[in-house]
């Protein structure tokens, strides 16, 4: 194995003790802090570990894990994986901090220090009386924990002397200094310089991200002090009780919870039959749920799935466990200038095309476990129909304005470009390669000859002005409609708030006519006279795609699309297609005065980012649908993690390091901890079979505390607010391994009795809890 790393990295040291540990041959090879070792990856990212030609592990806990397991010396203990969570997570933003304040100023700020000292009494705590993180041998958490110390604990030249304040962390921390795989594995990484090589490395790291310096916040998210078959409990049973009643529980409370325990069950409802063609229902909640259609130009990325495609899915699967009667439909959209292009990149048809990457989607939606109740395409005869239908009843009602347009005319190539045919400058914030139609940068949207140095996509060449007759869609003249509607959905529905912002600018700096045709050959015909020899522009064409797609899936599509005092309609996309579904789609309904079905709820995303960059199709970065297939990681762990870091209001970021972090921090040691804890203990301890349960103020405490969170879960799911549902889900198996860790039903299955019947009381009450999960996180999982 080659081992990539800049001189004195202090989390080289832990692949280089595992490997002195077992025995493993490493050949270290000294590099630059900057340079990138890892071709995949965006930025620089040391230490690396080779461990076949291609193939690297970038996470200096995961490469120590791998390293101990390939030779049998791994631990496989829960505890091991949460103390690997907790270093990562919880000790390194703070421990990172400090380091680069006593080494770089010589001196800290007090609220970080006392946060390093929270963190040192929790693992003074877990240690008293114990030789070793985990059982009685060294494992990867005393690898890990004890490389990530050493500069804090020996060699920053600060007045405070840690090890004589934690006498426990003092004696585990010499012990493992003297063992011999420490002691080589510390020269390896130091090269003989001593203490100060890790110095250099420690400040030239970035700048860290801000860090929750609250010792309380940091106290809750510590690991379990204890065991399973251990007594230290006393500590941990003060949290737990601490976390469960921190807030007033009320009478009106419990009396709820045990008439609920008691007689619930009698009271859930059966779920709805759903029969096909699914249509609205007079007593029923109707909803219509879209998301963005996509192009067919490439594989989907993970930003795609979770702006349009899984947040819609998630939403869906929601409303039909609350028995609402809903459609969920999308599919590709496959005309225009996206798919043209990627044709000629081919070499064939646009139809190849279409049919090439419409079974791609598919094959990648059907693997995320995305539940449309129709997945369709645009290139249809219905579309054509329903698409020319609107423009005949916008046409003769007089919202159809012909004019001029200046486009940009590849003389090379001997055709106009339509608007993703050109790159060139944003006129706006100046980034280089904003495409003709829109800027990736900024987010405003562009007329082609607004480029600043424009080049033909296909040739390269500078393209020349030319002027050809098209028509637009009057939108100046359905603006005053269009405000009354959207104020009225604004204030009724549910808009996340950067599509209010973004629709309120359109209508705040006025509306403008709106070109409808292209110059292509691939697309919906135009069928006015005159104007045959044109296509519709995408942008006009697309979302009327939602309708052609119903229209494929049911004859009875108006039922559904003609119909607003009945159905509720909900868009999901990123935040780039916002204005052509809240204002243009809009006001193409509202001009063919055909009594559509227009939007009353939209929820938008902000952009998921990858690693320190852009997602991005044309350059090949990022993680591709197709590539999470490939994986062999199950498609519920991608749907979690994605869900987990939704940009709901904010831009996020995926990272292969905290994809990892909180798949085994949070849906393994978590919830799959909480699931596993009890039903393998009424399995082992009671043959399987709930026990008879006696349940204390304590327990009614705990299903109140659940309540709370199941209450929230549903309101933050019906109001769109899907990673703050996974938040709830997630703290009720966190309650639920804090019940289990206070009440100890190891110990008391042991004792008389009264102490055996309470472990079964507390171990049956658990299984109960754990049944929510089959239901619960369904729109998730």
């Amino acid at each position: 194995m080659k081992l990539y790393s800049d001189p004195g990295n202090i989390h080289t040291l832990k692949i280089a003790i595992a490997a002195e540990f077992t025995g493993s041959r490493l050949d270290l090879h000294e590099v630059k802090n900057d340079v990138q070792v890892i071709p995949y990856l965006n930025k620089s990212k040391l230490p690396a570990l080779e461990i076949s030609e291609g193939q690297f592990l970038f996470s200096a806990n995961s490469a120590c894990r791998y390293i101990l397991s390939k030779a049998g010396q791994d631990i496989d203990s829960l505890f091991v994986d949460q103390w690997l969570e907790w270093e990562a997570a919880e000790l390194q933003p703070v421990l990172w901090r400090y380091l680069i304040s006593v080494f770089g100023q010589g001196k800290t700020e007090p609220k970080l220090e006392e946060a390093f000292r929270s963190l040192l009494g929790q693992l003074n705590q877990y240690l008293h009386g114990r030789q070793h993180m985990v059982q009685d041998r060294v494992s990867a958490a005393d690898i890990v924990l004890w490389s990530s110390m050493f500069p804090a604990l020996c060699d920053v030249p600060s007045p405070k002397d840690w090890l004589s304040e934690f006498q426990n962390v003092s004696y585990w921390f010499n012990r493992l200094s003297q063992h011999p795989a420490f002691q080589t594995g510390f020269t390896m990484v130091t090269q003989g310089k001593g203490k100060s090589a890790f110095k250099a490395s420690i400040l030239a790291q970035p700048p860290p991200p801000p860090t929750d310096l609250d010792t309380r916040k940091l106290k809750q998210a510590a690991p379990a002090t204890s065991e399973p078959g251990t007594s230290d409990t006393k500590s941990s049973h003060k949290e737990t009780q601490s976390a469960v009643n921190e807030e007033t529980v009320t009478p009106e409370e419990l009396s709820r919870v045990q008439e609920a325990w008691l007689h619930g069950k009698e009271r859930v409802p059966q779920p709805l039959e759903r029969k096909t063609p699914i249509l609205p229902q007079p007593s029923a909640r109707n909803i219509l749920i879209t998301s963005a259609l996509p192009y067919v130009n490439n594989v989907p990325h993970l930003g795609n799935i979770i702006g349009c495609v899984l947040s819609a899915d998630v939403f869906a699967r929601f409303c039909r466990l609350r028995n609402y009667n809903i459609l969920y439909v999308c599919g590709t959209d496959e005309y225009g200038t996206a798919t043209e292009t990627k044709a000629v990149q081919e070499g064939v048809t646009p139809q190849e095309i279409c049919d090439k990457y419409n079974r791609l989607h598919t094959q990648v939606y059907d693997w995320f476990n995305i539940g449309f109740d129709f997945f369709g395409r645009t290139t249809t005869p219905q579309q054509t129909e329903i698409a020319q239908d609107i423009f005949w009843k916008l046409y003769h009602g007089g919202f159809v304005l012909k004019d001029r347009l200046e486009q940009l005319l590849c003389e090379k190539c001997d055709r106009f470009l339509a608007d993703r045919f050109v790159e060139g400058t944003c006129p706006f914030c100046k980034y280089e390669d904003a495409r003709g139609d829109q800027c990736d940068s900024c987010g405003k949207l562009i007329n082609a000859i607004e480029l600043k140095d424009p080049k033909c996509k296909m040739c390269h060449n500078t393209p020349v002005v030319k002027s050809s007759e098209h028509l637009f869609l009057d939108l100046p003249k359905l603006e005053p409609e269009l405000s009354k509607y959207l104020d009225n959905a604004f204030s009724q529905g549910l808009w996340t708030s950067n599509s209010k912002l973004i629709t309120k600018s359109w209508i705040r700096d006025g509306l403008k006519p709106r070109c409808i045709t292209r110059d292509l050959k691939w697309g919906t015909p135009v069928p006015l006279e005159g104007y045959t020899d044109k296509v519709f522009y995408v942008w006009f064409d697309a979302p009327i795609g939602y309708i052609s797609i119903t229209a494929n899936y049911t004859p009875e599509w108006e039922q559904w699309w003609k119909n607003p005092s009945q159905v509720e309609l909900f868009n999901f996309m990123a935040k780039d297609n916002v204005p052509f579904h809240s204002v243009i789609f809009p006001c193409t309904q509202l001009g063919a005065r055909d009594n559509y079905t227009i939007i009353n709820h939209l929820s938008a995303t902000e952009y998921l980012n990858y690693e320190d960059g852009k997602f991005s199709k044309s350059r090949g970065v990022g993680v591709f649908g197709d590539n999470a297939k490939d994986s062999g990681i199950p498609a519920d762990i991608w749907r979690f993690y994605l869900l987990f870091i939704r940009p709901e209001s904010q831009d996020s970021t995926f990272s292969w390091e905290d994809f990892m972090l909180k798949n085994n921090g949070e849906l393994l040691n978590n919830l799959g901890n909480f699931i596993n804890r009890a039903l393998t203990f009424l399995a082992n301890n009671f043959a399987g079979e709930v026990q008879p349960m006696q349940l204390t103020e304590e327990d009614n405490r705990l299903l109140v505390a659940v309540t709370r969170c199941l209450k929230a879960y549903v309101d933050n799911l019906e109001k769109i607010r899907l990673r703050e549902g996974i938040g709830n889900i997630l703290t009720i198996s966190r309650l639920g391994n804090q019940y289990i860790q206070a009440n100890t039903p190891w110990v008391l299955v042991k004792g008389n009795q009264d102490e055996r019947a309470r472990a079964g009381t507390v171990i049956s009450l658990s299984a109960n809890i754990s049944r929510y999960f089959i239901v619960g996180p369904v729109p998730v999982l």
